[in-house]
């Protein structure tokens, strides 16, 4: 599992059983649609898996992260993931701040 950061500054996050020819997929406009039209993009996190249905599985649970959740992650700040995980829209707020 792999994130990438583009250059509108936003996040791509995929899986592959081979990093570094995915990479250079992506750079030359090859990989996703996503990427094709933000390069260069910048390999920014990854983890490895010994099997490329975990590796999915991570890549589909952080694409539904935030923003901000995942710049923690890149970041090491793992103490932060579940702050950035909680609902923070008006209803929730209200509730949990009475």
């Amino acid at each position: 599992m792999y994130i990438l950061r583009c250059s509108d500054g936003s996040f791509y996050t995929g899986s592959t059983t081979n990093l570094e020819r995915r990479l250079i997929e992506h750079q030359n406009g090859m990989g996703a649609n996503y990427t094709k039209k933000r390069l260069p993009v910048e390999l920014v996190y990854f983890e490895e898996y010994d099997r490329i249905d975990q590796a999915f599985y991570r890549e589909k649970q952080v694409q539904g992260w935030s923003h901000k959740k995942k710049q923690a992650l890149i970041d090491g700040r793992i103490e932060k993931l579940h702050e950035y995980a909680e609902c923070s829209n008006e209803t929730h707020y209200k509730k949990h701040k009475s």
